[in-house]
C-alpha cells in the first residue's frame, strides 16, 4: 500500500507539473529559439527500453536515487505505454505507469504523456518532444517547449564522454542551459 501511495504521488506531481503547457522560452525566462524536434521518428524503432543517463532534477523524481529507465511499449490503438522506473535511496523500486499519444503525426517526434487517468478519461497531458535523435537510435534527447524539463535518454546505462559533448552540443543549440543537466547515477 506504501508503494501503492507513492507511486500516486509521484503521478499526481508529474501530471500536475507537466500538465502546464507555456510558450517556448528558457527556463529563466528570457526568449530564445523555439525548440525544434527531429525530422522523423521511427516508433516501432523508438519504443523499448532507455536508460537515463541525465536530466534536469524536477520534482517528480526526487526520490530517484539511482538506476532510473523508461519503457516505452507500442499499443494497437497508435499510442505508447510508458513505464517509468526507478530505485529509491532505500533500495526500493518505484514506478510510474502512464501513456503518451502524437501529437504530430507526419514526424512522431511531438507527444503528450499522461501519468493520470479517472475511470479512463485523462484529464492531465505533458509535453515529450524528441529533440535529438541518434541515427541508430542509441540515444535520444527529450525535452519541452518552454525548456522546464529535459532527459537524456540511451540504450546504455551511460555514454561516452565525446557522445555526451555531442548531445550538450545539440542541447545548447536549441537554447537549453546545459548547466541545467546533471548526470544521472546508474
Amino acid at each position: 500500500m506504501k508503494n501503492f501511495i507513492s507511486g500516486m504521488r509521484l503521478v499526481a506531481i508529474a501530471t500536475l507539473v507537466l500538465g502546464s503547457g507555456s510558450p517556448a522560452f528558457s527556463a529563466g525566462g528570457d526568449e530564445g529559439p523555439a525548440v525544434t524536434t527531429v525530422d522523423q521518428v521511427d516508433l516501432a524503432r523508438y519504443v523499448g527500453l532507455w536508460y537515463e543517463v541525465a536530466k534536469i532534477p524536477n520534482k517528480f523524481q526526487k526520490q530517484c536515487a539511482r538506476g532510473t529507465t523508461a519503457e516505452y511499449i507500442l499499443r494497437e490503438d497508435g499510442r505508447i505505454t510508458v513505464v517509468n522506473r526507478c530505485f529509491k535511496e532505500n533500495g526500493d523500486l518505484d514506478d510510474a505507469k502512464g501513456v503518451a499519444k502524437i501529437v504530430d503525426p507526419v514526424t512522431n517526434a511531438k507527444l503528450e504523456v499522461s501519468f493520470v487517468s479517472f475511470l479512463g478519461w485523462r484529464p492531465f497531458w505533458g509535453d515529450y518532444w524528441i529533440i535529438g535523435l541518434d541515427k541508430d537510435y542509441r540515444w535520444v534527447i527529450v525535452g519541452t517547449p518552454d525548456r522546464k524539463y529535459g532527459w537524456v535518454l540511451a540504450r546504455t546505462p551511460t555514454l561516452g564522454n565525446d557522445t555526451l559533448e555531442g548531445i550538450f552540443a545539440i542541447l545548447q543549440s536549441q537554447g537549453y542551459d546545459v548547466s541545467d543537466f546533471e548526470i544521472s547515477p546508474p
